[in-house]
């Protein structure tokens, strides 16, 4: 059912920085879109643009966009990326005893605070 997901964004060059940190972690990489910067996969895109409405960008509470890693390795690279290029920690990597299977985890809050997080399955102990 995923088809993509739009954050708008007050500042896209700053978003960009935070989302080639965190996205190219995960193995994403930018693409151009008309009025800011799209990061496709084959089940979905991430779009990072001013919203169509003209008005300024603003966050929901309560939202989470979640998206899978590969590795522990690769949720502790998003996060340090995406702390690194300008995004605020919301749950350092670690075990999350409350997700299906004690998944490895790890959350951020990008220049705009749209709230993301990335998981891999749980493999046993942190690698």
């Amino acid at each position: 059912m995923f088809s993509h997901v739009y954050f708008g964004s007050n500042d896209i060059e700053k978003s960009k920085k935070f989302y080639d940190a965190a996205l190219g972690a995960l193995g994403y990489a930018a693409a151009p879109y008309p009025t800011g910067v799209i990061y496709p996969s084959e089940s979905g895109a991430i779009i990072i643009a001013p919203p169509a409405n003209g008005e300024a960008a603003s966050f929901g509470n309560g939202h989470t966009l979640g998206l899978k890693a590969r590795s522990y390795a690769e949720v502790d690279a998003f996060h340090a990326g995406g702390v690194a290029a300008g995004g605020t920690s919301e749950g350092e990597p670690g075990f999350r005893p409350k997700s299906p299977g004690n998944m490895y985890g790890a959350y951020l809050r990008d220049p705009d605070g749209n709230k993301i997080c990335a998981f891999a399955p749980n493999v046993g102990p942190r690698e």
